[in-house]
């Protein structure tokens, strides 16, 4: 992600975006060589397996029968850039855009990497009554055994994805876009835990999930807030001349 640079925006809050970004990152990668995953993991599984894989909340709930709820909202985003409602309508039609499409490249990121991930779930480690043995994510090309494509969390994206709100809400409605902040991490954490507690991924995969869905938001305000600067102004109607006023 290059730095930023906008016109007519504030710098000093653009700044702290990409700091916390950078910030945010480094913090991940220690995360991921702290050996914190596996600690956890051992906290909800056993050699048997993990008791609450098929738990009727951490599953049935906050898996199976929220699975479509947030397309919903995506559709309902698509459908806003034509005809707004509610706090859309005070977004210009390119920041309409940027929230509902960043929502669809956030998701597009996390399933592609998803799909050509080696590292396979917690549930099928041979210490958690599986058969493949634990390799780290940051071992490119080194199958573990299992079926891999767990890495990142996709149920976790279903609430990260819509970080994008947070950018594209802060240029006209800074307390709204707190509000949308607040509401996706909250969504991504939970659905986040409901995989951890049941074995389906690590805390990392959550924590990249919600990285990755932050890094495409801030790159694609960042786009679209330079093709705003640079869109021609319409030029300002000129006083009438004195001449002109005394006929």
């Amino acid at each position: 992600m290059t730095a930023p640079s906008f016109t007519g925006d504030s710098a000093a809050l653009v700044s702290r975006v990409f700091a916390g970004t950078l910030l945010s990152l480094a913090l991940l990668l220690a995360w991921d060589h702290s050996g914190l995953d596996l600690w956890m993991a051992r906290g909800f599984g056993s050699p048997v397996g993990f008791p609450l894989e098929s738990h009727w909340f951490w599953r049935g709930t906050l898996h199976d029968d929220i699975r479509w709820l947030p397309w919903g909202v995506e559709l309902a985003l698509l459908a806003g850039m034509v005809r707004p409602f509610g706090a859309l309508r005070q977004l210009a039609v390119e920041r309409r855009a940027q929230l509902a499409l960043t929502t669809l490249v956030s998701l597009l990121v996390v399933s592609t990497l998803k799909l050509h991930s080696l590292t396979s779930c917690p549930w099928e480690l041979h210490e958690f009554g599986g058969t493949v043995a634990y390799v780290s994510h940051w071992a490119w090309g080194v199958r573990d055994g299992g079926s891999g494509g767990c890495f990142p969390a996709g149920h976790a994206s279903a609430g990260f994805a819509f970080l994008g709100g947070f950018f594209a809400f802060r240029h006209a409605l800074p307390r709204t876009a707190r509000r949308w902040l607040a509401g996706a991490l909250l969504a991504g954490l939970v659905l986040g835990l409901a995989q951890q507690l049941r074995g389906a991924h690590y805390m990392s995969h959550t924590l990249w999930t919600a990285w990755l869905c932050w890094a495409t938001a801030a790159l694609a305000d960042n786009i679209v807030s330079q093709m705003i600067s640079q869109r021609p102004r319409p030029a300002p109607a000129q006083a009438p001349s004195l001449s002109t006023r005394g006929r």
